[in-house]
This record gives C-alpha cells, structure tokens and sequence, in this order.
C-alpha cells in the first residue's frame, strides 16, 4: 500500500472516533447541575423551577424545614428532601417546583427530619427525584432572590448569596453573555439584569474607583447610591435611556444628576483628575428601625381634592420620619377595588426622594376594598424581594375614608399572625345615619393589633389630619410597643418541671430531656424572644436553669443535655410553687408564661392549690403524664380545658408523640388570645 493511501486511512481513522457522528449531529449537552450548600432555603432562589445536587450529611445540620411533602419556602432545600424520602443523608440531585403559599403547613417526622408546623407563608415548594424531565432545560447556574445586606439577621449571611460579595462590584456587575465554568457553592455572583443580554456586543462595563468606607457607613448605601448613577464609561458614551432599570423612576434619574454625592467624583473622573471622596454618614433615624407600608385609599368616595389631602400627609409622614436604610423604611400601596403597589420599601432609601415620588400618584377609583388590601399586603408586600429587612417590625397604616366595602375581621387576623402591626387612620366615619350602611361593625377593633387605642387614630375631618402626623410617627416608632411583630414562636416564657424521681430511671430521664430538647428546638431563643427554664424535682427542688440564663438555642440545648438525674421521691405540687417562686417571679411582663409539668407518678403532696395558684397568676400550666401519672392530678395541674393541656402516654418512648401537639396548641392560644 503506498503512502498516501495510508495517510488517507489514518485520517478516516481519526474522524471516525471523534465525537461526530455519521449524521452531523453532536450528543445532547450533559445538564450542569449546580451544587448547594445544606442551608439553602428554596425562597433565596429565584428560579421556579430547577435542579440542584445536595451535600451529604444535611441532617446533622439541623437546618428547619417547615410542612409536609409541600414545605414553606424558608425550608432547608436538602432537609426537604431528606425528609420527603427524595434522597438520603448521603445527598443528591433534587429537583425543586415552586408554587402558591399555603394557609397552613403541618410538621412530621420522617426520615429522620422533623419538620415543623407553620400557619401560613407566602411561597411554597415541592421536591422530587432529580431526573430531568424530558426536554425540560434547568439553569446549570442559579440566579437569587436579590436582597440588601442590611435585612440580614445576626446569625444568616451564610443563607444568603451576596454575603461574600463587595455591593459595589454586584451593583455594577455588567450585562453581558458570558461562559463559565459551573458553580460549586450556593454563593454565585448573578448580574443584575434590567435589559435582555446580547450575545453580540456586551454593555460597556462602568469603571470604578474603589472608594473607602467611611467610618460607620453601611456598604448597602454606597451601592444605592452608585445604582442610580447614568451607566457611564471612560471610553465610551452614556448608555441609552430606555437601558436604565425597570425599578427605577423618572424621578430618580432626574434627581441623580448633580444631587448624588458620587457625582463629582465621576465627573472628575472623565477629566482625568481624581476623584473626590466624599462623606457619607448613614441615613434614617436608628431608633426607628421599622418597615412600613401605609395603605392608602383611593376609591371614588374620597374624590379629588381629598386624595390630594393625603398625599400631602403622607408627604409630611416621610419628612418627619426621617426614612434611611439605617432606620424607617417606607413603602406605599393605593387600595381601590384591587390594590397595587405604588413603590416597595426598597424603592426609595431617603425621605427627599419620597416627596415628589408621593406627589406623582394618580388616583385609582374603585370601592374601598380594605380587607383585600390587608391580604394583598400580608401575601406579597413584607417580603425579601421588595426589601423586607426581617430584624426589623412590620408595620401597615390604613387610612380609610369613611369605612371599608368589604370585611376586614380575616384579612387582619392573618396579617397579625404574620407579624404585621396594623394601624388604622379613619377620616370622617360614619354617622348615626350612615351605621346601616357600613358592611362590618367594629371594623377598627377587629383589624388593628390591640383594642386598647394606641394602634387607632379617629379624625373627624379631612383637614384635621396633618395634626396625627407627630403622633403616628412617634407611636410607629415605639418598637417596644409593636406587640404584633412578636409570634407564638418568640414571646414566651418556659418553664419546664421535671419529675426526678427514683422510679424514672436513668435512661427513662434521658429520654424525657431529649422531649424537652425538642420542644424546645421549636422556638426562637434569646433574651428578648422565647426564655427557657428548667426545675428538677423529687422531696427537694432544684433550678437547673433560670430565664435567661442560656440567650441562644445552641448553648440552651447543650445546658438540657447536661442535666444530671437526681432520684427521690416525688412531690410535684412543692415544685409548682418553686417554679413560680424561682421563675416566673422574674417573668417579663411582656411574655406569655407557660408552665410544663412532667411526672410519671401521683405526688405525695398536694397539687390543686399549688396549681390552682399559678393559673390566677396568669401561666398557662400543660401537664405530661406517664405510666403512674394520675389522671386527677393532671387534670388539676393543667389550664382548662383539660384535654387542650393535659396529656397522658403510657412509656416514655412514646412522649415525642406530643412535641407537635403542644407547639400547635401554644400557638393557637396565642393567636387566639383577646387583643387587649
């Protein structure tokens, strides 16, 4: 064979066992399946529907998840699965669906994940196996929730993708279709998009000077502030009007210009000189650090010239405030027959910016549809994306004209157990001859947060209202008073009394701490939220542990691991007054006390007093039997009725039955409880 001919068969060769096949098409792309972190909560990513891998070893992590089979989106996304039976502990691919809120998510224990009990939320998710399904396209990189880093808790910046981030580089990330390697960790940096990309021509990336921070202010600010600069480059011309973002108003880029602290900097910038650093100090008051959304009517009743009226008070509302991402932040949504938000609380981070936002409002018309409203809020205003900040109390000011077309009682019930102190303005209600028209009586005391007049501002006339001005700001801003912000999870004072006696036994007593551990994995702890207090009991009594003494959920529940077992006898109504004289002595006025007796055997003392004493100071006393208990001792023990607080199993490997049923029962009563 002669040469040429074996080079034209080598050739063939090498073409042949390359990836092209005979009819010239290439395989079908792998799916890039990006990696989380056990801590991912389905909310933080933006996507509504996607694949991820999950690590091994989420459970150890503890990271909550709340429902059953449908979880709220704050879930851990690995323990959702874990939990739903979609993979084990040795983790993963899954792939997520978002959906609508539930009203209600109920908790179980599966696979070794306890899943809690919620009473609503505004997202949910489902999880499954991780096949892709046929012809479906997953993003190999995930896009996230954007946030300000100032809404982070203490405790959750490793929940949150920007966290690792400079706001300055994610603020000027530019837009452009780029190729890179998929992600490994949850933290991926993701443009912000306000145009769609072009696989073209890439934007012109901005050039920025670093800047150093000043002492005491809050990288957040600096990156507002450079997002409502004109996207400008050194080499080339200002970018396009119609490229600036969707969010952001006329009037902000009329105002940007030659009011924006960063304005000369730039300008020295393209005249080659360099720029001057300006002195920025955080804005808004720090001792008003709420988020608030007022509601604001603009049904045909209240006509023009009304409306104008509150405009002009709400005007003067956000100049007195003093509104900045270190104190208020204010957002406003006009209610008619549908409402709709006329800026988020993210919108605007100064009270200069608001005024002429709040001039521009056109009236919408429609009937005054308040209760729709407060649903409107509750569902889909107070969230992360719209600039919720979470340390900060929720608030909504409803300013009503005359009375609302539809009821409220529902909507604001809800609203309240979301955390959401409402207020409610009401301008020239109605007369005696009006009454019958008004669809539901007492509407103000069924909607606001208490009945007891702090959260209610009557006004007899329209041009009376700027004088509620002082007083509102001044009521919005007293946080210790928000009674609203504090759910059935973080207003409480627990105390828990444990029978040590001598026919428990050693195992049997670390089996009820493993109860109280649980119970107590379910509430928020620190000083100011749920406290936490242990008494052990035989003949004697002994404080373990005082409210207060443990401020957070780690050290609470290594303190219950390393309660020692005493032995004894049991006289169970001498620790009823211990635990009253020891603990709730020291209560805090503001906390729900709540009393949990745990025996397996009938006290050699008497019970009834003991309790009956502690109910007339306010606790609310649950009673736990096992094997021995007697039933007439834990009927005395316990709040009426009995069968809401009183419980009964016949081994103590049988108490976790009950860890679900008490966390219900605390938070129905709480939500239930009269609001004076």
């Amino acid at each position: 064979m002669s040469k040429p001919t074996l080079t034209a068969v080598f050739i063939a060769f090498l073409l042949t066992s390359s990836g092209a096949k005979p009819n010239g098409k290439n395989k079908k792309p792998k799916q890039v399946v990006p990696a989380i972190e056990c801590v991912m909560r389905a909310g933080k990513i933006s996507h509504p529907e996607f694949i991820v891998k999950c690590p091994a070893n989420c459970r150890e992590t503890k990271e909550k998840v709340y429902g059953t089979g449908v979880f709220a989106s704050i879930s851990s996304i690995c323990n959702a699965a874990i939990h739903s039976g979609v993979i084990t502990n040795s983790g993963g691919k899954v792939i997520v669906m978002k959906m609508a809120g539930q009203a209600v998510y109920k908790g179980s224990f599966a696979n070794g994940v306890r899943s809690l009990s919620l009473p609503n939320w505004r997202e949910s998710f489902s999880v499954s196996e991780g096949k892709p399904k046929k012809g479906v396209i997953y993003p190999s990189t995930l896009a996230f929730v954007s946030s300000r880093p100032s809404t982070v808790k203490t405790g959750d910046s490793k929940d949150l993708p920007f966290s690792t981030m400079s706001p300055v580089t994610e603020a000027l990330e530019p837009e452009t279709t780029t190729t890179a390697a998929p992600p490994t960790t949850t933290h991926v940096t993701t443009p912000i998009t306000t145009a769609p990309p072009t696989t073209t021509s890439a934007k012109p990336r901005v050039s920025v000077h670093k800047i150093p921070e000043a002492a005491g202010v809050h990288r957040p600010e600096t990156a507002t502030a450079m997002r409502r600069q004109p996207q400008v480059s050194s080499t080339s011309a200002p970018e396009p009007e119609d490229h600036k973002p969707p969010s952001e108003t006329t009037h902000t880029r009329e105002s940007s210009i030659g009011s924006n602290p960063f304005e000369s900097g730039f300008s020295a910038q393209r005249q080659g000189l360099t720029p001057r650093v300006p002195e920025l100090m955080p804005q808004g008051d720090p001792n008003c650090k709420v988020d608030i959304a007022f509601l604001m009517d603009g049904s045909w009743s209240i006509g023009k010239r009304r409306f104008k009226i509150q405009k002009d008070f709400l005007v003067e509302v956000s100049q007195v405030i003093n509104v900045g991402v270190a104190g208020p932040m204010m957002g406003i949504i006009q209610y008619g027959d549908d409402p709709a938000t006329e800026f988020s609380l993210k919108s605007f981070s100064s009270s200069k910016d608001l005024k002429p936002a709040i001039n521009k409002i056109v009236q919408k018309g429609g009937p005054s549809h308040v209760g729709k409203a407060l649903s409107y809020i509750n569902k889909h205003f107070f969230s992360d994306a719209n600039g919720n900040r979470g340390g900060a109390p929720n608030v909504a000011v409803v300013l009503v004209d005359g009375w609302p077309t539809d009821k409220v009682e529902e909507a604001s019930r809800l609203a309240r157990e979301s955390g959401i102190n409402i207020f409610f303005v009401t301008i020239e209600g109605p007369d005696e001859n009006e009454k019958q028209n008004v669809v539901e009586t007492n509407f103000v005391d069924k909607a606001v947060c208490r009945t007891n007049g702090f959260f209610s501002f009557p006004i007899m006339s329209w041009f009376a209202l700027r004088k509620a001005v002082q007083p509102l700001v001044k009521r919005v801003c007293d946080t210790d008073r928000l009674v609203c912000s504090k759910t059935c999870l973080n207003a409480n004072d627990i105390a828990f009394v444990i029978d040590g006696s001598s026919s428990v036994g050693t195992g049997n007593f670390r089996t009820v701490l493993q109860f109280v551990a649980n119970v107590t994995q379910e509430f928020e702890i620190s000083d100011t939220d749920t406290r936490v207090g242990i008494v052990q009991y035989t003949y004697e009594q002994r404080l373990e542990f005082a409210f207060g003494q443990h401020n957070n959920k780690a050290d609470l529940l290594n303190a219950i691991k390393r309660i020692n077992y005493w032995s004894g006898g049991t006289s169970t109504g001498a620790a009823i007054t211990f635990a009253a004289d020891q603990l709730f002595s020291k209560s805090k006025p503001n906390k729900r006390k709540i009393m949990i007796v745990i025996t397996d055997g009938r006290s050699y003392d008497d019970v009834r007093a003991p309790a009956l004493a502690v109910h007339r100071k306010g606790v609310i006393a649950y009673s736990i039997g096992i094997a021995w208990a007697a039933q007439d001792e834990l009927e005395y023990i316990a709040t009426d009725p009995d069968k809401e607080h009183s419980f009964f199993v016949d081994e103590f490997d049988n108490l976790y039955k009950y860890v679900s049923k008490i966390i219900h029962n605390i938070c129905n009563e709480f939500n239930s409880q009269p609001r004076n």
